[in-house]
C-alpha cells in the first residue's frame, strides 16, 4: 500500500544576498529533501519527476538536505544510483537527516553510497563549489550529538556570503550568532495536512495553544512544548522565514508519511541568487 500524495510542485524562489559578486549573479540552485526512499513513502514515478524537474532547471548547484531513507539504510544504494541522474554544473552536495542516523551504522553506509554516486556529503564542513566568494556549510542533523555549529561557523569571514544546509529548521535558532544568507532545511514535510487560510495542522494547533485547556495539551499531537516530536518551531514549517538577521527556507520534501498530504504537495525548489 502506498501513501496518498499530491502532484509535485516546483517552487521558484529569488534570494537577494549582500556582497554577492557579479560573477554569481543569477546563480541557480535546486533543493530537494526528505526522500524517505523505502518503497512506500515515495513512488518511483514521483522520484523520476523530481529528478527531471531539477535537470530542466539547469542548476549551477543541487543540494539535498537529508532523510534519504526512513529506517533501514539499505534502500540508499538504489536511491544513490537514481540520484546519479541529477545534473549540475558545480556538483551535488548533501547533508544527512535524523532518519539517516537511525542505526549506528546508517551514517557510514548512507555517506558511502552517496559519495560513490558522486554526491559530496558535508558533516561539519565548508565547501566552495561556486568559488571562494560563496561558502556552503553542511551541518549534522540538529538532534545529532555532533551538532555543534560554533567551530565550523567560526571559521567563516562575516563579510562572506554563506549558505547553510541543515536538515532540521529548528537549527536556525542556534545559528543566529553567525551570518547565514540562506539556510536550506526540510524535515517537517510542510506539516503534510494544510487547512486553507489557517496553515498546516501542526502550526495551527501550536498557534492556538493558549485557547486550549492545559490539561489537554499532553494529549494533542504537536502542542506540548516539552514534546517537540518533529520541531519546536512549527511556524517555520514550510516556506521562507527571517530568523533574526538570517533567512531560512523550508522545503516540504518528497516523501509522505501516513495519513498522506492534503494541500501540501511534495516539492522541488528552484532558487535564483541575486545581489542586494
Amino acid at each position: 500500500m502506498r501513501i496518498l500524495s499530491e502532484p509535485l510542485s516546483i517552487e521558484h524562489l529569488e534570494i537577494a544576498i549582500a556582497d554577492l559578486p557579479k560573477t554569481l549573479e543569477g546563480t541557480k540552485l535546486v533543493h530537494l529533501t526528505d526522500f524517505h526512499y523505502d518503497g512506500l513513502l515515495l513512488t518511483e514515478e514521483l522520484l523520476a519527476e523530481a529528478i527531471d524537474a531539477s535537470n530542466q532547471a539547469e542548476p549551477d548547484l543541487v543540494v539535498l538536505t537529508g532523510d534519504f531513507v526512513t529506517h533501514n539504510p539499505k534502500p540508499i544504494h538504489k536511491l544513490a544510483q537514481r540520484l546519479k541522474d541529477l545534473k549540475s554544473r558545480a556538483g551535488v552536495f548533501a547533508v544527512l537527516g535524523n532518519h539517516d542516523l537511525h542505526y549506528p551504522y546508517s551514517k557510514n553506509e548512507i555517506t558511502t553510497a552517496l559519495t560513490d554516486a558522486g554526491i559530496q556529503v558535508l558533516w561539519n564542513q565548508i565547501a566552495y563549489p561556486l568559488g571562494p566568494e560563496l561558502a556552503l556549510v553542511g551541518l549534522p542533523d540538529f538532534w545529532s550529538p555532533e551538532f555543534n555549529p560554533a567551530p565550523v561557523m567560526g571559521q567563516l569571514d562575516p563579510n562572506l556570503p554563506c549558505l547553510v544546509l541543515s536538515h532540521n529548521p529548528d537549527s536556525a535558532e542556534r545559528l543566529q550568532p553567525w551570518r547565514v544568507d540562506l539556510q536550506l532545511s526540510g524535515h517537517t514535510h510542510g506539516g503534510q495536512i494544510v487547512i486553507p487560510g489557517r496553515g498546516s495542522v501542526p502550526s495551527w494547533i501550536h498557534a492556538s495553544r493558549e485557547k486550549i485547556p492545559k490539561f489537554l495539551w499532553p494529549w494533542i499531537p504537536f502542542l506540548e512544548a516539552k514534546w517537540p516530536k518533529v520541531v519546536r518551531h512549527w511556524e517555520w514549517g514550510q516556506g521562507l522565514h527571517q530568523v533574526g538577521s538570517n533567512y531560512l527556507y523550508v522545503n516540504r520534501g518528497l516523501g509522505t508519511f501516513p495519513p498522506g498530504r492534503w494541500y501540501c504537495p511534495p516539492e522541488v525548489t528552484a532558487i535564483a541568487l541575486v545581489s542586494r
